[in-house]
């Protein structure tokens, strides 16, 4: 199987997009930031060019030199994307880090990349860094973003600023473009460390010409009136975010920086975007709150939403299939979308016109219920070495339960195994001071393998399961537990699913519920608990979880069925090492956790 998007853009650099956008839209309001509740503040194209140039300078001056590296610490905000740039138009190569990790893993990636500087946004991440800053030797000088930081780093962000200015001059300022120009398309932009689900994290070199080559084909395919306003909240340490803010700065689109995930929902009635990207946890948190909403309702409520939702099935199904709904169902569905699903646009804004959804398989009845409410998710796939975007739905190419066809110059194909091979101006350089690696994932045709199973059907991708983490049971059936754990988690009663099993009899699964629905059910009940420890021992509560997740398990052959259920007090965390950055499950590290809980499961069983 094979499949190939159109034809690959020119080379290009970063500081090349940079420039031309800047000069092409000269917006006031490029980017965007919360000053407080409800107040957002605007940072100018000619505001972002003339800091940049600053910042670029004062990196000079402190001695970095073209080549060099330097990291970057930060949750989401202006400042984040003005030292990004600054390094880029300076030659410099940057290295993100999520503000997630633990201070221990840090000096790792410091040491690994050879960084000489690293910009840090707030005092809770300088106090990380000092930390373990005896742990980095080579590491020099240590910007803070925050004046309340200042103590804990060399130089603050304004200081650096203003050492840039002071050796600014017209004739440096036009030797500064004309050498941030004169950067290849073959040079390292940043060395972005993976997220490290199978091992330790690898540095992963992409070029300007990786990342242009990727904003140039999605700015093709998915249309930006220039009048956008986009809502930039995953890490833009994440491959995602950070090629979809290039996309965003390439398309004249403003972006609303948003520092916490848990603001999303308060933001976005703020900012009312027309675009967001995401992963899939947040359209889950959205799917479980309307569902949430409406059987909460009293009787009428709750016959309207399932009358309503029905209606818009069908009308989805029109769609999809090519067809202008029209006639009673027409009439129908927009009563539908005046009762029911208005509300759901009004919490998003009230005008956005796509959401796109990345870095994790979204179930296909999320997607779909989105679809019908009138709120389309464009779901694309990549990984950080392929910059990301490898394939996206698009408003012409549209196939729910598929991540779309390849993008302009990507080609992609099956291998016999069923791993999905790609190559293409995509393609990261290698892994940094890994050749080993580097040739392990790039073959010698050039073909990139991606560690994920999937098929070609009329030239739209469908992602099955990674490859390293299907579970192969004792008597050799293979199970991509992916589809399963997605399947289950649209039951409002379960926040997280966790399939184990290689190598065992027989799956099972690991349940975190959600409590919020879980302890409302029991309070009806008049059931009786001190915590949530003895909440889940009880056998009503075990029989109720049981019951909720065998109504999902629907059309399952009989060794893909999980066997038994374990039920956990805890959601996975990025804290506690179960989860990446960006909330992909480490199956093997939940395994060993809890090991003596899913061996107890395992001795339970009755001979014979």
């Amino acid at each position: 199987m094979y499949a190939r998007g159109g034809p690959r853009p020119p080379e290009g650099t970063l500081t090349q997009l940079f420039f031309d956008s800047i000069r092409r839209y000269d917006k006031p309001d490029a980017m965007l930031y919360r000053a407080e509740v409800n107040v957002w503040r605007p940072v100018s194209h000619r505001a972002i060019k003339e800091r940049v140039r600053h910042l670029s300078l004062g990196l000079r001056e402190l001695g970095l030199e073209r080549g060099d590296r330097v990291a970057i610490l930060s949750e989401n905000r202006p400042e984040w994307a003005l030292a990004d740039w600054a390094c880029l138009t300076g030659g410099i190569t940057d290295v993100p880090i999520y503000p997630t990790l633990p201070a221990e893993q840090i000096p790792h990636i410091l040491n690994d990349s050879g960084a000489t500087a690293i910009f840090v946004s707030s005092r809770l991440q300088a106090e990380k860094l000092a930390s373990v800053r005896a742990q980095v030797p080579a590491l020099k000088h240590v910007i803070v973003f925050d004046q309340a930081a200042a103590s804990l780093g060399d130089h603050t962000l304004a200081q650096l600023e203003a050492v840039g200015q002071a050796a600014d001059t017209p004739d440096r300022a036009a030797a500064y473009e004309r050498e941030a120009r004169a950067v290849l398309p073959a040079d390292v932009a940043t060395i972005i460390y993976t997220s490290g689900t199978t091992g330790a994290p690898k540095g992963v070199m992409l070029t300007h010409d990786n990342f242009w080559s990727n904003v140039s084909a999605t700015r093709d395919v998915i249309p930006m009136e220039g009048n956008e306003v986009a809502l930039s909240f995953l890490p833009l340490s994440h491959i995602f975010e950070r090629t979809g803010d290039y996309w965003f700065f390439a398309t004249g689109t403003a972006i609303a920086y948003v520092e916490s995930f848990d603001l999303v929902p308060i933001c976005m009635q703020e900012v009312r975007p027309t675009i967001a990207m995401s992963v899939p946890r947040l359209y889950e948190k959205m799917y479980a709150r309307v569902l949430e909403n409406a059987l909460s309702g009293g009787a009428l409520t709750k016959r309207v939403f399932f009358w309503a939702r029905a209606v818009a099935d069908r009308w989805a199904d029109q769609k999809l299939a090519g067809r202008e709904p029209a006639g009673l169902l027409a009439l129908q569905y927009a009563l539908a979308q005046k009762l029911v699903f208005s509300k759901l646009k009004a919490r998003t804004g009230g005008r956005l016109r796509y959401f796109v959804s990345g870095g994790a398989p979204l179930a296909n009845e999320i997607n779909k219920f989105f679809y019908a409410a009138g709120l389309v998710i464009l779901e694309g796939y990549g990984l950080t070495e392929t910059s990301p975007v490898i394939g996206v739905n698009t408003p012409a190419n549209f196939r729910i339960g598929s991540i779309g066809k390849p993008v302009n110059g990507v080609e992609v194909q099956v291998a016999p195994d069923g791993e999905i091979l790609t190559r293409g101006p995509h393609v990261m350089k290698g892994y940094y001071n890994k050749p080993d690696a580097t040739r392990e994932a790039i073959d010698a045709d050039g073909w990139f393998h991606t560690g994920d199973i999937g098929v070609i059907e009329d030239d739209f991708i469908r992602i099955t399961d990674r490859k390293k983490d299907i579970i192969v049971t004792a008597n050799g059936k293979n199970i991509a537990p992916q589809p399963i754990e997605n399947l289950i988690k649209t039951n409002k009663y379960i926040s997280q699913a966790v399939m184990i099993g290689d190598r065992r009899k027989y799956p099972i699964l690991l349940v975190v519920p959600n409590f919020d629905q879980l302890e409302r059910w029991a309070r009806i009940r008049n059931i009786l608990w001190t915590d949530r420890a003895q909440l889940l021992q009880m056998p009503t509560i075990q029989s109720k979880i049981d019951k909720e997740v065998r109504g999902q398990l629907t059309g399952l052959a009989h060794f893909e069925t999980p066997q038994k259920i374990a039920l956990l007090e805890h959601d996975f965390s990025v804290e506690t090492g179960e989860m990446t950055p960006t909330l992909k499950v480490k199956r093997r590290v939940v395994d060993q956790r809890y090991k003596v809980r899913i061996d107890a499961l395992y001795e339970e069983d009755v001979p014979g």
